[in-house]
């Protein structure tokens, strides 16, 4: 007789967010295809706000419930998984608010393009939730095809394209070297969960076994083309200033977020007993990271790859939390990939304004004189660019101090002392992006002017008259009034956190208190 096949119990209510995420991409997707420009225009991006904030409303509905494991072993919902789901879902808010009246979603078409964010999104819970080696490859896919198509949906912008293809090309081998190197530690352990990866090292001793270290090694190296981690990044500088900004934002710091709840469930879970060998080489990784991000941004004049440098910089901050692989460790890493989306968020929806407002782009010189003419925009850049910086009394500044304590506590006082030197160095970008804000630029009624010879959206042909054939308007106000909202909450934010951290260290804790039975 045949054995009856036993059906996997499966955990709706831990499952929730996730289903949330699935439902509204399918429903946004088909409510897209509506006839209605209302519709499209306004109910989709509201629709797809509502997905976001009904995975949020699960998820903290949730979070004191015991940690577990659902699907057979395939993923677990504890604080840390949660907690990156509230992150990437206010990223994809974020994203949706500035993409409003943007060209990215009227060319592409407004279902598709939030259908794929949503998408994204979900591969990112997915990521960060992976308890099994399979699991963690279908969550790395589908967060990163869903991005491939986004950074080019601005069809009639050629930079756009070419930001697509590279990376999709840069992705693709970095997929390649991942499944490669997860196909290794497969090879050498017999296992695909966490837990029973970690089990056989301890009892074999394989984490001194040359086929193991290998998988390790592509690994570490797959998951650091997604997070930007030197030298793994050269993509990023080209497919942050190619990218529609609402994307280029949402990148930044969403696949920070994915990229790094995994690099902690895995290497301080499965991998940990092989940590000897892997955190020192991972340190090494992380000074690279640190002065390579810091010293790119130096002569950069666009405010896109000045962020991509920096997002590599700060990449090279949050792997000190992985390298310690002590509880601290990962909550000073959370502690900061919450801070990081606040204050990233309010810089790049600056830059989505000024560069619809006037003919400089993304270009420093559009943030010219901000400080007289748009006191709205230049105050949240200027708390963004001193929270990056790691100043006081921003969240940034406990941010790096949670990192620093990490290190020095864990024997990794060295490392702390690079964060600092980094920290230094990036003060001269910064405050240079700060000195163009306050500096005398045009007054409010020049450039109020200038807007409105120059329709906000519009390409300028030879001479600095807009294409009358471009088909996108713009009014003299020519701004996105949500992507100001988005601004103006995320800086406030960021300066709130600063004065009074307490939450965030709670839900730090929380987070990092999920691993005090696997560390």
């Amino acid at each position: 007789m045949i054995a009856a096949v036993k059906a996997p119990e499966i955990d709706f209510g831990a499952l929730s967010p996730l289903i949330a995420l699935l439902v509204g991409a399918c429903v946004v997707l088909m409510v897209g295809l509506l006839r209605g420009r209302t519709v499209r225009t306004a109910g989709v991006p509201f629709l797809t706000v509502v997905t976001f904030a009904a995975a949020i409303g699960l998820s903290v509905a949730r979070w004191n419930e015991p940690a577990k494991t659902i699907l057979e072993g395939a993923l677990r919902i504890d604080p840390l998984t949660l907690g990156a789901t509230v992150l990437v879902c206010l990223a994809g808010i974020a994203c949706t608010l500035i993409s409003i009246r943007g060209e990215a979603a009227e060319e592409a078409g407004h279902g598709e393009y939030h259908a794929l964010l949503i998408s994204s999104v979900l591969g990112m819970v997915v990521l960060a939730g992976a308890e099994n080696l399979v699991t963690l490859f279908l969550g790395f896919e589908l967060l990163s095809i869903p991005l491939y198509v986004l950074c080019a949906t601005e069809l009639r912008r050629a930079t756009s394209l070419e930001s697509g293809l590279k990376y999709l090309i840069v992705g693709s081998v970095g997929s390649a070297t991942l499944l490669y190197g997860l196909a290794l530690v497969y090879g050498a352990t017999g296992a695909t969960d966490y837990g029973r990866i970690a089990s056989e090292l301890s009892r074999t001793g394989l984490d001194h076994d040359v086929l193991f270290l290998t998988g390790v090694a592509f690994v570490l190296a797959g998951l650091a083309f997604k997070a930007s981690v030197a030298p793994f990044h050269q993509w990023t500088p080209d497919v942050y200033e190619g990218a529609p900004t609402p994307i280029t934002g949402f990148m930044a710091v969403a696949t920070k977020v994915a990229a790094f709840a995994v690099l902690l469930r895995l290497f301080d879970v499965a991998l940990v007993s092989a940590a000897d060998v892997w955190a020192p080489l991972m340190a090494v990784l992380a000074t690279i990271t640190i002065v390579v991000g810091n010293v790119g941004a130096l002569g950069q004049s666009s405010l896109k790859r000045l962020l991509a440098y920096s997002s590599v910089a700060q990449a090279g901050y949050m792997l000190a939390g992985v390298v310690v692989t002590t509880q601290l460790g990962v909550q000073a890493t959370f502690l900061y990939l919450a801070v990081y989306l606040f204050m990233n968020l309010a810089a790049f929806a600056v830059i989505a304004v000024r560069e619809r407002e006037t003919p400089d782009g993304d270009d420093i010189r559009s943030l010219s004189g901000l400080g007289a003419s748009r006191p709205w925009l230049a105050w949240p850049m200027t708390i963004a660019m001193l929270a990056l910086a790691g100043l006081p009394p921003t969240a940034g500044f406990f941010g790096k101090i949670a990192l620093i304590g990490a290190t020095v506590d864990n024997g990794y006082a060295w490392l702390g002392v690079v964060i600092v030197l980094g920290s230094a160095i990036s003060l001269v970008y910064y405050l240079r992006v700060i000195g163009v804000i306050w500096s005398r630029g045009e007054t409010a009624e020049e450039e109020a002017e200038a807007i409105r010879r120059t329709p906000a959206g519009r390409p300028l042909m030879a001479g600095g008259a807009a294409d009358p054939d471009d088909e996108r308007s713009g009014d003299a106000s020519g701004s996105r009034p949500w992507a100001v909202g988005v601004a103006v909450v995320c800086a406030t934010v960021t300066l709130a956190l600063g004065v009074y951290p307490s939450p965030l260290f709670d839900v730090a804790r929380d987070a990092g208190e999920a691993f005090t039975n696997l560390l």
